[in-house]
């Protein structure tokens, strides 16, 4: 597992909720669905570097 790979995703997810509440307050439809988008990728970061520890353990 890459520490720094979490912590990029883990920032990720938390600019996505940011930029999506802002949306929110302001009532823009593109930061919501932006922010919605890099949360989205967030999560897939986070799966990433979960295969990535699984076939680790695999092969250990």
């Amino acid at each position: 597992m890459s520490t720094e790979d979490r912590l990029k995703a883990t920032a990720k997810n938390v600019e996505g909720k940011l930029q999506e509440a802002i949306g929110e307050v302001t009532g823009n439809p593109e930061d919501k669905a932006e922010g919605r988008a890099k949360q989205a990728e967030a999560q897939v970061r986070h799966s990433v570097e979960n295969v990535k520890d699984e076939v680790k353990r695999a092969i250990d």
